[in-house]
C-alpha cells in the first residue's frame, strides 16, 4: 500500500479543518450495551481502573508511611508516567497495527504480575522504597500500552450514534471505581497491604479474561512502513486539529498545576488526621461529582457551547483546588473535592468526546497515544510538582498555588485558542 495518509490532503473548499460547525447536532442518546462487546470491555476497563486505585492509594500509603517525606509521593508519580512519554511513538503505532481487544488483555495481565511483586515485597519486609519503584516502573510500561488500545477501541465497539452514550458510561465506571476503589484499598490496607495488592490482582485477572472474551471488531489500519512520518502521524493530526489540541493541552497544563491528589496521603495524616480509611474517602471524593455529571451527561449530552462551557468549568476547577488547600475541616475538603471532580468531569467529556468522533480510525491509537502522554503528564507530572513544591514551601502553598495556576490556564487558552472557545457541538467530522 502507498505511504500516502489521506489526513495529510487538504481539506475539502469551504470551512477550515479547525472551524467548528454552526448546524444543529443530529440525535446523540442511545444505548451502548447493546452491543455485547461494549459491555465486555466496559466492566473489564471497569475492574481494572478499581484494582488500579486500590494499588494507588495503598502504594501512597506505604511508601509515605517509610519516608515521611512527600517528594516521594511525587516521585510515585513519576516512575509510572515516564514509560507513556519514552515510549510514545510505539504505543500509539501498535494500537494502530494490530488487535487493541489483546493488548488490554495482554497488558491487564501483566498489572496483575505487578500486583504480584507488590505483594512478594510486603511480605518480604523490605524497608526501602526503590523495590517499589521499580515495580512501578513495570506498571507504568503495561499503563502505556493498554491506554492508547483501551480509549481507541470503544469507537470499533459502537457505531457513531452510540458513542457520546458510551463515553458517559465509561466516565460514570471510571469515577466509580475512583470513587470506591480508594475506599476499598484504604480499608483493605488496614486489614493489611498484602490483602489490598491480593485483591487487586484478582481483580486484574478477572479484566483481562473478560476482554478475551470481547468479540474481535472491525478496526481500520493502513500497511504503512513504520517511518518517522508514521510514527508523528499523531503529533501531525493534533497540530492541523486545533479545536483538539486545544482541549488536549488544557486538561495538561490545567491538571499539571492543580494536581493535589498527590499529597492526599500527606493531608490525610498531617492536616485533617484522618488515617489510612480518610485518605480513601479523601481519593474518592473526586469520584462522586464526577460520577453525578458524568450520569447526568449520559442522558443529557452537551448540545451547545461546548467550548465555553469547558473554559468555565476548568477555571471553577481551580477554584475549588484553592478552596480545598486552605481548608483544615475535613467535611469542607470532601466538599471541595467533589466540587473538583464535577467540574473535571465536563473537561473530560468534551476532549474524549472530541478524540473519538474527530479523530479518523486508522489514526485514533495514535492520537490516544498523545493524549495519555499529556493526561499521564498532567496527573503523574502533575503529583511529582505538587510533591515536590510541598517538599519545599509546604502542602498548603503547593495546592493553593497550583490552583490559581488552573484558573489562569484556563483564561489563558481560551484567547489562545478561539477555535475550542467558540466550538458549540461535538459531532464528529470525519
Amino acid at each position: 500500500m502507498s505511504d500516502h495518509n489521506p489526513t495529510d490532503d487538504p481539506p475539502p473548499r469551504g470551512k477550515p479543518r479547525d472551524e467548528p460547525r454552526d448546524e444543529p447536532p443530529g440525535p446523540q442518546t442511545g444505548n451502548a450495551f447493546r452491543h455485547p462487546g461494549f459491555l465486555y470491555y466496559w466492566l473489564a476497563r471497569a475492574l481494572a481502573h478499581f484494582a488500579t486505585q486500590m494499588i494507588s492509594v495503598a502504594v501512597g500509603w506505604q511508601v509515605y508511611d517509610l519516608t515521611r517525606d512527600p517528594l516521594d509521593l511525587g516521585i510515585v508519580g513519576l516512575v509510572q508516567f515516564a514509560p507513556a512519554l519514552l515510549l510514545v511513538l510505539v504505543t500509539g503505532a501498535i494500537s494502530d497495527r494490530f488487535n487493541r481487544r489483546m493488548i488490554m488483555a495482554v497488558c491487564l495481565f501483566a498489572e496483575a504480575a505487578c500486583a504480584a511483586g507488590l505483594i512478594a515485597v510486603t511480605l518480604a519486609g523490605v524497608g526501602v522504597v526503590w523495590p517499589i519503584f521499580a515495580i512501578l516502573v513495570g506498571f507504568g510500561i503495561a499503563r502505556a500500552f493498554f491506554n492508547p488500545a483501551t480509549q481507541s477501541l470503544v469507537a470499533n465497539l459502537v457505531p457513531p450514534e452510540d458513542i457520546n452514550n458510551a463515553i458517559a458510561w465509561n466516565s460514570s465506571a471510571w469515577q466509580v471505581a475512583t470513587i470506591t476503589g480508594p475506599v476499598a484499598g484504604g480499608l483493605l490496607y488496614e486489614l493489611a497491604p498484602e490483602v489490598a495488592y491480593g485483591t487487586a490482582l484478582f481483580l486484574l485477572l478477572c479484566g483481562s479474561v473478560l476482554m478475551l472474551l470481547v468479540p474481535r471488531p472491525v478496526q481500520k489500519t493502513q500497511a504503512e512502513r513504520p517511518t518517522w512520518r508514521t510514527l508523528l502521524a499523531g503529533f501531525g493530526y493534533l497540530r492541523r486539529e486545533k479545536v483538539v489540541l486545544g482541549a488536549i493541552s488544557l486538561d495538561l497544563f490545567a491538571v499539571l498545576l492543580g494536581g493535589a491528589v498527590a499529597l492526599l496521603p500527606v493531608y490525610a495524616r498531617d492536616i485533617l488526621e484522618v488515617g489510612p480509611w480518610g485518605l480513601g474517602f479523601l481519593r474518592g471524593g473526586m469520584g462522586i461529582g464526577a460520577v453525578a455529571v458524568a450520569i447526568y451527561l449520559g442522558f443529557r449530552p452537551i448540545r451547545d457551547h461546548a467550548g465555553l462551557l469547558m473554559f468555565v468549568f476548568v477555571g471553577l476547577f481551580g477554584f475549588f483546588t484553592v478552596v480545598f488547600g486552605l481548608s483544615t475541616i475535613v467535611w469542607l475538603s470532601i466538599v471541595a473535592l467533589i466540587l473538583m471532580g464535577a467540574c473535571d468531569m465536563v473537561s473530560v467529556y468534551v476532549r474524549e468526546t472530541l478524540i473519538q468522533l474527530w479523530t479518523p480510525d486508522h489514526l485514533r491509537g495514535r492520537v490516544n497515544a498523545v493524549n495519555m502522554v499529556f493526561i499521564g503528564a498532567s496527573n503523574e507530572l502533575g503529583g511529582f510538582r505538587a510533591g515536590a513544591l510541598a517538599a519545599l514551601i509546604g502542602p498548603v502553598p503547593a495546592v493553593v498555588i497550583g490552583g490559581i495556576g488552573t484558573i489562569a490556564v484556563a483564561g489563558i487558552w481560551a484567547y489562545a485558542f478561539p477555535e475550542l472557545r467558540r466550538a458549540r457541538h461535538l459531532t464528529g467530522r470525519v
